[in-house]
């Protein structure tokens, strides 16, 4: 259970980090801010399509590192 807690608690921590949801170079910023309305949400949608893969590989390993944890303790 205080595994769990510590868990989130990074997480919320990292969450909260202002430089968290401001990463990436001023180039990059300046140029998405001057595309149309249009290429905003393509621009979206494709950061949401290569995070999605990540994530999945993410969550799979960790479900692996946690079955096998729990296998090994009992």
């Amino acid at each position: 259970m205080r595994s769990k807690f510590a868990v989130a608690a990074i997480l919320a921590i990292l969450g909260t980090a202002r430089g968290a949801h401001a990463q990436g170079c001023a180039l990059c910023y300046t140029t998405a801010s001057n595309l149309g309305l249009a290429a905003q949400h393509s621009l979206n949608w494709g950061i949401l399509a290569l995070l999605t893969p990540a994530l999945f590989i993410f969550l799979a390993v960790m479900f692996l590192l946690y079955r096998r944890a729990a296998s090994t303790a009992a």
